[in-house]
């Protein structure tokens, strides 16, 4: 039994997705959100600020969403953004910047985007190798990172605290954030830096 062009089942026309430019935004920002945290607050060290720079940065990322080049990854755009308003933080400020010129925001940038890029793991998973990696440290190197980093104090309260020189602690750090990127980098969440 055969069947004639009129019996032919009709052949339904498939039109791509169209997405709307919310839609794609608010995609993409759920899937950049955690990398731009992580760079602004590694820029700037004052809570609100961050907030602020956090919400301007999207802001302007929603407002200028048609500029955004699809081939292009999205968050190095943000990041670009953002970077840009930190400057500009500082700038208005007229505060001196925690770092000597653009160098730092620069890696900052390079290294995100090389997370970013590795395949697989999402960014919670980067962060669970991290706390991995951190309770690996010995505790003269582990303490000055959580009061750094997670309690954000300066490197001078932080020698007063455990009653070392600043240079001491400076170099603490220095050796914990090396030991922490080749613990990273044995994971495979940090690509081997090259050099």
């Amino acid at each position: 039994m055969g069947m004639d062009d009129n019996n032919a089942p009709a052949v339904v026309e498939q039109r791509p997705l169209q997405i709307t430019p919310l839609e794609l935004f608010e995609v993409l920002l759920r899937e950049n959100a955690d990398s731009l945290t992580a760079f602004v607050r590694a820029a700037v060290n004052d809570a609100a600020a961050v907030d602020d720079l956090l919400q301007e940065t999207m802001l302007i990322a929603w407002r200028k969403i048609g500029e955004y080049d699809r081939s292009r990854p999205f968050g190095a755009w943000l990041r670009g953004i953002a970077r840009r308003l930190v400057l500009s933080h500082y700038r208005m400020a007229r505060r001196e910047i925690a770092f000597s010129d653009e160098r730092i925001l620069d890696y900052l940038d390079q290294r995100l985007a090389q997370i970013d890029a590795r395949p697989g793991d999402t960014f919670d998973d980067k962060i669970a190798a991290l706390h991995e990696c951190m309770e690996r440290l010995q505790p003269h190197y582990l303490e000055p990172i959580k009061l750094h980093y997670n309690e954000r104090r300066t490197t001078e309260w932080i020698a007063r605290q455990l009653e070392v020189t600043k240079d001491a602690i400076q170099k603490r750090l220095q050796r914990a954030r090396a030991l922490l990127a080749d613990c990273l980098e044995r994971k495979a969440v940090l690509p081997r830096l090259s050099g």
